[in-house]
């Protein structure tokens, strides 16, 4: 009679569960569908804008002559930058449709299942949860995104973009100098073969802070050797000391581990204006410890939490490591450089997966 009545408990909870869960999904739905209306008018409007830069450059190359070169560069570049914020924007419109498409799937087996098993859950409940339980983690997601996009937009658009809107003005100008004075041409084609090189040593340095290939090959720890040895080429000075036993982990650790460290890298060199800046990892059996500390301005470190989506950034990083059961701690007296350590536990066969 006891193992049957805790049989029924046991089912009962898992409908309760169930049910909220649906309940969960049907409020997520209704949240990514006001964002995909929001990004569909977004990538209208800029699909005009885009179609309207295009025509004016059209408009400038049919008086190549006579147009100033100021003129062309700025019309080159706005064409690159609406091109990229219209590609931008559809990626994100296409990444909302499809987690739509997928929590639609999801809905639809959790009411099958609760018809399956008895459970019920109406549309006037699922509207009161709405109204009055926690905000959706679906926009803190996309909020997360839209803020690393909006990075990854500037970036391309003050480095890679620029440049490349600068070479089609360059290999115009060489095109025409070659029937006017064929030195000049020659002269204009080394400057040109000169900034190519630079912006592709730019562009490798971005396809590695976006996702290093070598972090897949070889592991967290020779990859944030070579990141650190990327970024110690301007006014500071950056090292990294590794101690324990070097070996991969799993992926996601990896992961979680890498872009810590380059978010406090990152912290370190473009807010608090550090010019030194030292790694320390230590991979011990049982779990890794990794310590980022600078002699920068230092900050307010429970403010900095408390900001919300300012400081997406350390917020989202925190909790990636302590979804891992992990800890994070940030010591940042004004004026004395920051200390920031977090510890992630290891599963003990890790210790056997070695590097050679």
């Amino acid at each position: 009679m006891a193992e049957s009545n805790s049989e029924e408990r046991a089912f009962r909870e898992f409908i309760d569960n169930l049910e909220s869960e649906y309940v969960q999904t049907q409020r997520e739905l209704k949240e990514i569908d006001v964002l995909i209306k929001q990004s569909a008018a977004e990538v209208e409007r800029l699909a005009q804008r885009n179609s309207q830069v295009t025509n004016y450059v059209r408009q400038l190359q049919t008086n190549f002559d006579t147009v100033p070169r100021e003129d062309i560069r700025e019309g080159y570049e706005a064409v690159q930058n609406a091109q990229q914020r219209l590609y931008t924007m559809r990626g994100q419109l296409e990444k909302l449709q499809s987690d739509q498409r997928n929590l639609e799937r999801l809905a639809d087996l959790q009411r099958r299942m609760l018809e399956m098993t008895g459970g019920m859950v109406t549309l006037p409940e699922v509207g009161r949860k709405t109204a009055t339980g926690d905000p959706s983690n679906v926009v803190r997601i996309v909020q997360m995104e839209e803020a690393a996009r909006r990075s990854l937009v500037r970036r391309m658009h003050d480095g890679p973009a620029s440049s490349l809107s600068n070479f089609i003005l360059q290999a115009e100008i060489c095109q025409r100098m070659f029937d006017i004075s064929p030195e000049r041409a020659r002269s204009e084609l080394n400057a040109l073969k000169g900034s190519a090189a630079a912006t592709f040593e730019t562009v490798k340095d971005f396809i590695f802070d976006l996702r290093p290939m070598m972090l897949d090959d070889l592991g967290v720890v020779p990859t944030l050797r070579r990141y650190v040895e990327t970024q110690d080429k301007g006014a500071e000075q950056i090292s990294i000391t590794v101690t324990g036993t070097e070996r991969r982990l799993e992926e996601h650790v990896e992961i979680t581990v890498f872009r810590a460290v380059q978010e406090l890298l990152n912290n370190a060199r473009r807010h608090a204006q550090a010019t030194q800046i030292r790694v320390f990892l230590d991979l011990s059996p049982d779990g890794l410890m990794a310590v980022v500390e600078d002699n920068g301005h230092g900050f307010d470190v429970d403010e900095v939490f408390s900001a919300g989506s300012r400081s997406l950034g350390l917020a989202n990083m925190r909790e990636r490591i302590e979804m891992l059961g992990g800890e994070l701690k940030i010591e940042s007296p004004l004026g004395q450089g920051t200390r920031a350590e977090f510890r992630i536990p290891l599963q003990q066969q890790n210790a056997e997966a070695q590097l050679a």
